[in-house]
């Protein structure tokens, strides 16, 4: 844990009435758009699974479908700059949020690689296993299995996107990149073909919300930051900036490449 994960977290006031209207009136569509969006997704599995193994030519377009109708309706505009690359690699980004995994699924087909706990976590861990999550322990007896992993799904085609923070922020700033997952892509067989492109997640809160409305950090209760979000009067924004992708071949060696790759993320943003 990084001495981000213990920041004081924002004070709010009790919900009001109002509040309560407006959680109960966007609640239960979420909950309808996610679940029925996860039960699409597995009936289609039955079929693509034996069909086209590993390759999932079609439920990702599902995962994309449902993600975009949940930024709406958790209050968000969404919009983006540039465009995801279409060439074998990964995609790294900031974390602020747990809305991170809709508003970048929004973008387009890809697969997160999140940290073991996830796959416990009720509701979150079934929606992440079920599409194709890839899922790696803060161990480093595991790196090389890891590393393993990440290789294999990649060499599938897999469009992986992976938050080399380590933990996530209120969005306002950009933590120094832990470099480890990038040693994937100087594999000798894989390094002259692959990039990392990296991107940028850039919260606006609604007009009477604190700058850090969206973040989502330490020990921050992820079913009463839901309620928050899904109680704002106003809508929010989100922007995803896609830079330009940073072919592996091009730099010596995984720091370098990370540091590459944060630079662009940040933009004008401070670090820690």
């Amino acid at each position: 844990m990084s001495g981000w994960d213990n920041a004081p977290y924002p004070d709010h006031p009790p919900f009001t009435w109002g509040d309560r209207l407006r959680i109960a009136a966007r609640i239960l569509p979420l909950a309808l758009l996610v679940f029925g969006g996860l039960i699409l997704l597995l009936t289609v599995r039955l079929v693509e699974r034996p069909l086209s193994g590993a390759s999932r030519p079609v439920s990702p377009r599902i995962t994309q479908g449902v993600c975009r109708g949940a930024v709406w309706l958790c209050g968000l505009d969404w919009r983006s700059e540039g465009r995801m690359m279409d060439r074998p690699g990964a995609l790294v980004a900031n974390h602020a949020s747990w809305l991170d995994i809709f508003v970048l699924n929004a973008a387009g087909p890809l697969y997160f690689v999140s940290k073991a706990e996830v796959a416990d976590w009720p509701g979150i861990g079934w929606l992440a296993r079920a599409t194709g999550t890839v899922f790696i322990r803060r161990d480093r007896r595991a790196a090389a299995a890891q590393r393993d992993t990440f290789v294999g799904r990649l060499r599938n085609g897999h469009r992986l996107l992976f938050f080399p923070e380590g933990t996530s922020t209120d969005g306002r700033r950009v933590l120094p990149f832990k470099t480890t997952l990038f040693a994937a892509f100087f594999t000798d067989d894989m390094k002259a073909r692959m990039a990392i492109q990296p991107v940028s997640v850039r919260y606006s809160a609604p007009e009477d919300q604190p700058p850090e409305f969206y973040g989502w950090w330490g020990d921050m209760e992820f079913g009463l930051h839901l309620l928050r979000v899904l109680s704002a009067r106003h809508r929010g924004a989100v922007r995803v900036d896609f830079h330009a992708p940073l072919g592996v071949a091009d730099f010596p060696d995984r720091k370098a490449l990370a540091r590459a790759a944060e630079v662009a993320v940040r933009g004008d943003r401070p670090s820690e």
